[in-house]
């Protein structure tokens, strides 16, 4: 019985779950945008999303929290200096998973996980003034 067991196993052992987030959520921070089967996608968000609120306070404590997490320096600085504070007006959510369809093969269901847009309401409005 699995009661009271929260996330995914995903058919792997705890060191290979926690090495394939890892490595995922590099590939995510880099290239800002990856595609995987929708149930990792899912699980990764959950990864990614504490590590982007954590690069919103800012602070070193919560700079140690992130590379505690996730031991890679320069995707931490990353998320901290330039992704985390597109962010900052935003109280979550801050990644979107758009399904893609099934993969050959095996037919598993595939996603596309990426970041959303950070706000930019002034840039928004600079278009739409340009614009009419």
């Amino acid at each position: 019985m699995r009661h009271r067991k929260a996330g995914k196993k995903l058919g792997r052992p705890t060191a290979h779950r926690v090495a394939m987030l890892r490595n995922m959520t590099v590939s995510l921070v880099n290239n800002g945008r990856i595609e995987t089967t929708l149930t990792r996608a899912k699980v990764l968000r959950g990864f990614v999303e504490p590590l982007i609120t954590l690069g919103k306070k800012g602070d070193l404590a919560a700079r140690r929290l992130a590379l505690r997490k996730l031991p890679h320096k320069t995707t931490v600085h990353k998320i901290f200096e330039e992704i985390a504070p597109k962010f900052k007006n935003r109280p979550g959510g801050y990644t979107r998973i758009i399904k893609t369809g099934f993969r050959r093969g095996d037919n598993a269901r595939m996603a596309i996980i990426e970041f959303v847009e950070g706000d930019k309401p002034a840039e928004s409005q600079e278009t739409a003034e340009n614009q009419g």
